[in-house]
């Protein structure tokens, strides 16, 4: 029984966790510390048909295919979720990628929108896990795309203007937080994964645990009865 016990506290299928929010919530500051405080969480690298860039290492930043390719993947319907990118460039998370790591219970992070979060969930069903993170306020959201200093006031308006159209999905996450505080927020998650981690659903294990459990109790009734 010991033997048992050890090996399911090994033994556990992983998650696919995805987080969604607007842009100037402090999604990416949150997806950062996730990464690196957890080390039994990975990052999905997407495949895509763009160019590489500089300093951009295949595999590492993105699986980098022609459009030939990436045909014969929607062929083989080997995506669990893909996007065509008003740039021309296609997008696409690796059905074979990602079950590499959840199959041997590593966990899975996706930064992906509502649009892919949707599609995962219908294709991988309990394997995929959403957390949406929204602003304390539009005014705040606003301050923080200002403030950060990386985007011309062009791109701040039109990352305003879409605003709305990304915060009416959040009612199909399966979590939602408010991002007042960016340390609360990431213990929030961070208790999130936890508790997804110990489902039954996750822990493959305990079919063979709970049989040990219930033939003891047999042979306990036998015995005192």
């Amino acid at each position: 029984m010991d033997e048992i016990i050890d090996n399911l506290r090994k033994v556990r299928k992983g998650a696919m966790f995805i987080i969604e929010a607007p842009s100037g919530t402090g999604k990416s500051a949150v997806v950062k510390e996730l990464l690196a405080r957890d080390k039994n969480i990975k990052f999905s690298v997407s495949v895509t048909t763009r160019p590489k860039r500089p300093g951009e290492v295949d595999g590492v930043d993105y699986i980098f295919v022609t459009d030939e390719q990436y045909d014969q993947y929607l062929a083989q319907d080997a995506f669990y979720e893909h996007v065509e990118s008003q740039y021309s460039a296609r997008y696409g998370t690796l059905r074979s990628e990602v079950d590499s790591f959840i199959n041997i219970g590593q966990d899975v992070l996706f930064d992906i929108d509502w649009a892919g979060a949707r599609e995962m969930k219908a294709k991988a069903g309990d394997d995929v896990v959403t957390i949406y993170l929204l602003p304390p306020s539009i005014k705040e959201l606003r301050r923080r795309l200002e403030s950060r200093g990386t985007d011309s006031q062009e791109v701040i308006e039109k990352r305003m203007g879409i605003i709305l159209d990304k915060i009416v999905h959040w009612d199909e996450f399966d979590y939602v937080i408010v991002n007042v505080d960016l340390e609360e927020t990431i213990k929030k998650v961070q208790k999130i994964i936890s508790g997804e981690r110990m489902k039954r659903v996750r822990q493959v294990g305990l079919k063979r645990f709970v049989k040990e459990l219930m033939k003891e109790a047999e042979e306990d009734k036998a015995l005192h009865h």
